[in-house]
């Protein structure tokens, strides 16, 4: 594992899978000094970017008490991550969303699903998988490796209501520099 904060490796041949994505955050999880070198904010989320396999994009993420994401998905990106330390929880839809062209969605019942993903737990996603990732803990940071490959083209952002999710805002890679 390298730590970088230059722009992403470049795109192999060969695109990781998401079995890859999910091999390599185990990999990293396991990285005892790598984890041990995040700074923790008491504040606000911190992260470092990692070298990613395949020319994917990583992160290694802090998570204070009571932090998290909000919804939203990765666009044309396949991921994966995985809890290092804490426990984070993640709500997801498990329904396939339109890509573009609308901005208010009525959800029908019975398409949200919850994980708790306690140290040495993760997952693996597809394209256009909308979530929230959550640390619920009031006193405990938690840690975890992110994964996606492409690189984050966009991320759509989401407010939800009920059963009304609505599209707010569209990020690119610019927007995070």
């Amino acid at each position: 594992m390298s730590v970088s904060s230059a722009a992403p490796a470049s795109v192999s041949a060969s695109a990781p899978t998401q079995a890859e994505l999910l091999d390599f955050v185990r990999r990293a999880v396991a990285d005892a000094d790598l984890i041990a070198s995040l700074p923790l904010d008491p504040e606000g989320r911190t992260w470092v970017r990692l070298e990613g396999p395949g020319g994917s994009e990583a992160w290694l993420i802090g998570w204070p008490p009571g932090t998290g994401t909000g919804w939203h998905d990765h666009a044309d990106s396949v991921g994966a991550f995985m809890t290092a330390s804490g426990e984070l929880r993640e709500n997801s839809l498990a329904v396939r969303l339109p890509t573009d062209g609308w901005t208010t969605l009525e959800l029908t019942e019975g398409v949200d699903r919850e994980r708790r993903l306690a140290t040495g737990q993760g997952r693996a996603f597809g394209r256009h998988h909308v979530h929230e990732v959550l640390n619920e803990s009031t006193d405990r940071h938690a840690i975890s490796v992110h994964a996606y490959y492409p690189p984050l083209p966009r991320i759509r952002r989401y407010s939800r209501t009920a059963q009304t999710l609505r599209l707010e805002q569209v990020e690119r890679p610019e927007d995070w520099q």
